[in-house]
């Protein structure tokens, strides 16, 4: 539905990147950057020192002629009103220089509503090398077992079997928290041990389950209800109301068992597990970096390599490479 209080060239862009398949995750971050922008840019034509950005609610005034007067050292200007006022990190502002590049780039281009496009020359702010928070593999195996184990902080349940499924889907295929909450059960192929999963941007991928992933899903169905009952029959992963397990739930019942783990806790969540499963198979299984990419589905706007095609055969290895590949709990 339209906002009235939106500029109407943002609208028309946010539709522009629906077309393109952009999931609406995506496109709800565009929308808060560049609103956000946009109200910044009103609040400076403005020139009342009195005023603050939240006094801007409305931006359905901004224009063509109003865009065209922006300039790179607007564009910088509102650069550091993020770092100085806002307090925004260095990776934020990163992807709200992004959002913004890819805005310009539109109107530009496409929309051809500005004569030139400022964004080009904007820089990105150098961002330093993280290393993501992980499990080691003695970590993972201690995890492994306080699930199989029952051995939840605070109140038993019933649901090891399906919560074990779930963890161990984790640490061996990488997927990410969106992609294990949408698997149906006709997306598995026992026969061929392969799983379709639909990733960021509604792309699908091929996950080739190791032995350890087949034996839990095959556990879990067998216990998993089924029957009228179920209010989504094809999910595969069911709530204690017998609904598509949610992502909220899931993120809690993972924070709840890392708490058993020595030396962990709920700052590591269900994407540590993701960058977990990378490592064990980057560290155990000398896989190839790019196999990795594919295998996890992931696009990297740093990467300056072309992108080169990983053979089948060789992203099967690394799943079959991960040292949990064949660990089961007794």
């Amino acid at each position: 539905m339209f906002d009235p209080t939106s500029c109407k060239i943002l609208t028309d862009y946010l539709n522009y990147n629906a077309n393109l398949n952009k999931s609406k995750n995506t496109i709800n971050e565009y929308k808060y950057d560049l609103t956000n922008f946009l109200k910044y840019m009103k609040l400076m034509s403005l020139n009342n020192k009195k005023l603050k950005i939240t006094d801007i609610t409305d931006v359905s005034d901004i224009d063509a002629k109003f865009l065209n007067r922006i300039d790179l050292n607007d564009l910088y200007a509102y650069m550091s009103y993020l770092k100085d006022d806002c307090k925004d990190t260095a990776t934020t502002r990163a992807r709200k220089v992004a959002s913004i590049k890819g805005f310009f780039k539109y109107l530009h281009l496409k929309a051809k509503v500005i004569d030139d496009n400022p964004a080009k020359e904007l820089e990105s702010p150098k961002l330093g090398k993280r290393l993501p928070k992980y499990l080691t593999l003695e970590q993972s195996t201690t995890l492994l077992d306080q699930v199989k184990n029952k051995k939840m902080t605070g109140k038993m349940h019933d649901n090891t079997t399906r919560d074990y499924a779930m963890i161990t889907l984790f640490l061996n295929c990488g997927m990410r928290l969106s992609e294990l909450v949408g698997i149906d059960i006709d997306h598995i192929k026992f026969d061929e041990s392969l799983l379709t999963v639909i990733g960021k941007g509604n792309k699908e991928r091929t996950i080739y389950l190791n032995k350890a992933c087949i034996s839990a899903i095959q556990e879990y169905l067998a216990i998993r209800p089924t029957g009228d009952t179920v209010a989504d029959p094809k999910a595969l992963f069911l709530s204690e109301r017998k609904n598509r397990i949610s992502k909220r739930a899931v993120q809690q019942i993972i924070k709840d068992y890392l708490k058993t783990v020595p030396g962990l806790d709920s700052k590591y969540s269900t994407h540590k597990l993701r960058h977990t499963a990378a490592t064990l198979m980057y560290q155990y299984g000398n896989v190839d970096i790019r196999a990795l990419q594919e295998l996890l589905g992931h696009e990297s706007i740093a990467t300056t390599e072309i992108y080169t095609h990983i053979d089948n055969s060789q992203v099967r290895d690394a799943i079959e490479s991960n040292p949990l590949a064949n660990y089961q709990s007794k």
